[in-house]
């Protein structure tokens, strides 16, 4: 059963996504309350049939903080999506979503052994861990911002969202750029 409307309230029809590569692991199939129950989590790539918010909320829950209060993390993304909402006057699905293209990595390193030494090799990145890592640098990022500021994490995670959005100076994107520019050393 898909709903139109994310949190009752903002169109997903309206959603375009841009980059080709990441368009088949991002899901905008809403339900009505964003909550599959793990529906998804018994093949390797079902997860990409999981709605994008839902997915952010489930990131936002993985810190000791928010262990297992997905109401907690569903009403901060909620809160979070009326603030973009009042800043832009852009639907924040749509935000979201350029986010996620802009603070995905393309390039990551891994590690080979060689003998008794560790070598760095780079590799390209899968589209699906891109979106993964994307949504868990977004949720680190507001995280981060939250934990010692007097500013709340429905704001942080707002201007997490924009900033990445525009890609511009924010956490999710510089952890993108450091994990880029690894690789890159590592050639």
């Amino acid at each position: 059963m898909a709903f139109d409307k994310i949190f009752d309230r903002w169109d997903i029809k309206e959603v375009t996504i841009a980059d080709i590569g990441v368009e088949r692991h991002i899901s905008l199939q809403s339900v009505s309350a964003l909550h599959s129950g793990g529906r998804h989590a018994k093949q390797q790539f079902e997860q990409s049939k999981v709605c994008a918010v839902e997915r952010l909320i489930n990131k936002l829950m993985m810190t000791s903080r928010n262990t297992g209060k997905k109401q907690k993390a569903y009403k901060i993304v909620k809160a979070a999506f009326d603030l973009i909402y009042e800043d832009t006057k852009q639907n924040p699905v749509q935000l979201l979503v350029d986010a996620m293209q802009n603070a995905g990595p393309r390039e990551d390193t891994i590690r080979l052994r060689f003998g008794g030494i560790l070598v760095p090799k780079p590799v390209d990145v899968t589209s699906q861990r891109k979106v993964d890592q994307a949504l868990l640098f977004i949720a680190h990022g507001a995280q981060k911002c939250a934990s010692k500021s007097k500013r709340n994490i429905q704001r942080c995670l707002a201007d997490e969202i924009i900033n990445a959005a525009k890609n511009a100076k924010c956490y999710s994107i510089s952890k993108k750029e450091e994990k880029e520019r690894m690789a890159k050393a590592a050639r």
